[in-house]
Formats: structure tokens, C-alpha cells, sequence
């Protein structure tokens, strides 16, 4: 068996495949001086729509933009608060706050890893009414709930159909940070399968290097089927305008390059492949892990097909099982050692310790083992070995 570091992630792989593709695309965008705008991003935009299967797509600068936009273009902004978890990447939040609404958190299932809908149940149930609007109060700033914000993270969907019964149930938005899950699928009550970016008023999603389809630097997009929240995007990407130097809002600098656009279209037609890849590598870790005691692997709810872009694992010791696995030229990866409601740049709001139990236990148990296309069975192999051996010391 090879002796070879097993990286948490491979990148070099697939671009060295799509060298030749990749290099064409930009040779086509230098010799057209297409660099803003046009073909390339409009040809994306339809191409990812019909692969999430939703009716339009917009292209925007990078992930946290992508939420950000999503939420003001479903009408979320100041005043208003949004409900989401403390169990993902800062960006979430971020693209709340920059919005101008508030953040009211909420617990997560200890399963999946995503938003429980027992929990945001709960707390809704628990809050204040606006006298005006009926709509709940959040409990830690008091405004109007406006939109319910699930994470479908490290590639697995969030329970849409409870999250959004839920959410109907209080008369609230909901917005799917999909971020981390593109081709992800559920299984809905009515039988029908769709990936995630469908089920919400709109979606985010990023395409950060290091993600399942990933750009050639950064990039992000908005799915929807609402008209309206398009047209809305399109202009707050583009400083406001409708057509040219005609404002009709102030908006933002956050527009999709055409070049990323190009990449980004050479790459989507790999993407299922690469998604079946990372599936065989999460089987595969399934069965050599079966054995291997104090372990939690992922779990899969019988509805949902995740597209795994991260392989996270939960067991005793983390930290020291990460430098054991780094001795031994292993890999790995932590998302995310402290959730945000102990952040120190939210330490202002008022989360104690304690506060989100299972986000908590869960933060404090994880690791990401190596996870991406290529994987092979030998390097999962001695990746295994090597937990194997730490959980027997």
C-alpha cells in the first residue's frame, strides 16, 4: 500500500483533466474580450436552471452574494428577522445581517446535521405575535420573523417538506441556502424526487473552488421560480440598473464573471459524474467503517440522495484524532468547530453556552475524513486503518 499523503481534498485531479476545455474557454473569452455580461453567463445561468430543475438562475459574484440576494429579492430587510441555524459557515449569517435583518438560531438534528423542524417548531410555537401581522416575534431581538433560512449542509438536504409545513403553518418565507449541495435530492410526500434549490422562494448557491461544482476562483448563483425574485436579482448585482445608467434601486457590484461562467459550464457537464464518484467513496466509507467502534458516520434518511461534499464523521477525541491522522499523512478537514452563537463577533447577542445542546455536542465531536471525486478505495483504505488503530489505542 502506497505511503502517499491522502489529501482532504484533491483539486489538482479534475483540472488537469479539463485542462484543455478549461484553456479553450479563456481562449474564447481573451479573443472575444467578453469579460462582464453576455453569452457565457447567460448560457450558465440556463444550464444550471435546468439541472437544478427550476425555471430561472442568476449568476452573481460568490455564495455569500447569492444569499444576500436571495433573502432581499423575497422581501427580507431591515426590520425583519430570519431563522436559521449556527451549524454552518459564518456566510450565512453574514448575508442575514447584510440583508439589514436580524438572527434568531434554532437547534439542529443530530442525524443530518440540518435544521430540525421539531426545533423550529418549537421555538415559533414559543414566540410572541405582532399584534399587527400575527407573525411570530423573535425571542432574542423582538422583530418580525420574516423567512425560515435551512442549510442543506455538507451536501445533505434539510426535511423541506416539515420545514416548510412548518413555515407555512406561521405564514413565513423560506430561502434554502444550498450552498454546499448541488444536485442534492429529496423525495417529497407527493413521491416525486427534486434537487435542492427547488423548494424554497429561492436558493444560493456557491461555487467556491473546493465545492462539488466548483469555479476557477469565486462565483455564486440564485435559483428560483418566481419571476419577480429574478428581475430583482438581476438588478442588484448590476448596481440597481434595469438597463444601463437607469437605477430603479441601489444595488451592489455582484456580478458572475464571464469567464468563471465559461469554466463553470465546462465543469457542469461533469458534475454528475463527480457526484456519483463522491457517492461511491461515502458507500465504500459506510462499509470499512462498520467495524470501527465510537464511530458515527453520515446518516442518509431514505429520502434524501446527498451528493456528499463532505464525508463527516463524529467520535471521541477529535483533535487528537486529527493529529493522529495528520502523523500518519492523512488529511482532514473540521467544519465547524464553533458554531456561531459562540463566535466571538456574535458574543453580543446573548447565546450562552448551552443554548443550541445539539449543535453544541455535535461541533465539539466532529471531523471531515478526505472526501472528493477521485478517492480511491486505497487511500480510503488507510484512511480507515488509521481511526481504526487511533480508537484501539
Amino acid at each position: 500500500m502506497s505511503d502517499n499523503p491522502v489529501p482532504f481534498l484533491d483539486l489538482v485531479a479534475p483540472h488537469r483533466e479539463l485542462e484543455n476545455d478549461l484553456v479553450e474557454a479563456f481562449r474564447q473569452a481573451v479573443r472575444s474580450a467578453a469579460f462582464v455580461g453576455g453569452a457565457e453567463v447567460e448560457g450558465f445561468e440556463r444550464e444550471f436552471a435546468e439541472f437544478c430543475g427550476s425555471k430561472f438562475c442568476v449568476g452573481v459574484a460568490n455564495g455569500t452574494d447569492a444569499v444576500r440576494f436571495a433573502l432581499m429579492a423575497s422581501g427580507v430587510g431591515p426590520g425583519d428577522a430570519v431563522v436559521t441555524v449556527a451549524h454552518t459557515f459564518i456566510a450565512t449569517v453574514e448575508a442575514i445581517s447584510q440583508a439589514g435583518a436580524e438572527t434568531e438560531f434554532v437547534d439542529i438534528d443530530e442525524r443530518t446535521y440540518c435544521m430540525s423542524p421539531a426545533a423550529l417548531d418549537e421555538y415559533l410555537e414559543g414566540c410572541a405575535k405582532d399584534p399587527g401581522t400575527g407573525r411570530p416575534l423573535g425571542r432574542r431581538t423582538g422583530k418580525p420573523i420574516k423567512a425560515v433560512l435551512p442549510v442543506h449542509l455538507y451536501g445533505q438536504a434539510a426535511d423541506m417538506d416539515a420545514i416548510l409545513a412548518v413555515a407555512d403553518r406561521y405564514g413565513l418565507i423560506v430561502v434554502e441556502d444550498a450552498c454546499q449541495a448541488h444536485g442534492a435530492e429529496y423525495k417529497s410526500a407527493d413521491g416525486k424526487w427534486r434537487r435542492a434549490g427547488t423548494f424554497g422562494k429561492a436558493a444560493a448557491f456557491s461555487f467556491y473552488p473546493g465545492k462539488n461544482l466548483g469555479s476557477c476562483g469565486e462565483g455564486g448563483a440564485v435559483t428560483t421560480d418566481d419571476e419577480q425574485v429574478a428581475k430583482t436579482i438581476k438588478m442588484l448585482r448590476e448596481h440597481g440598473q434595469a438597463q444601463k445608467y437607469y437605477h430603479d434601486l441601489e444595488g451592489y457590484n455582484g456580478r458572475l464573471h464571464a469567464i468563471q461562467a465559461a469554466f463553470l459550464r465546462v465543469k457542469l457537464r461533469k458534475l454528475p459524474e463527480w457526484n456519483a464518484g463522491r457517492y461511491a467513496a461515502a458507500r465504500r466509507y459506510g462499509e470499512m467503517l462498520a467495524g470501527v467502534p465510537g464511530v458515527i458516520v453520515p446518516h442518509e434518511p431514505e429520502n434524501t440522495r446527498p451528493v456528499y461534499h463532505l464525508y463527516v464523521i463524529r467520535t471521541k477525541d477529535r483533535d487528537a484524532l486529527g493529529e493522529y491522522l495528520k502523523a500518519r499523512k492523512v488529511f482532514t478537514g473540521l467544519h465547524y468547530p464553533v458554531p456561531l452563537h459562540l463566535q466571538k463577533c456574535y458574543a453580543g447577542w446573548g447565546y450562552a453556552k448551552g443554548s443550541l445542546p445539539v449543535t453544541e455536542a455535535v461541533a465539539s465531536s466532529i471531523v471531515s475524513l478526505p472526501m472528493f471525486p477521485t478517492l480511491t478505495a486505497e487511500q480510503q483504505q488507510r484512511t480507515v486503518d488509521a481511526v481504526a488503530d487511533f480508537v484501539a489505542r
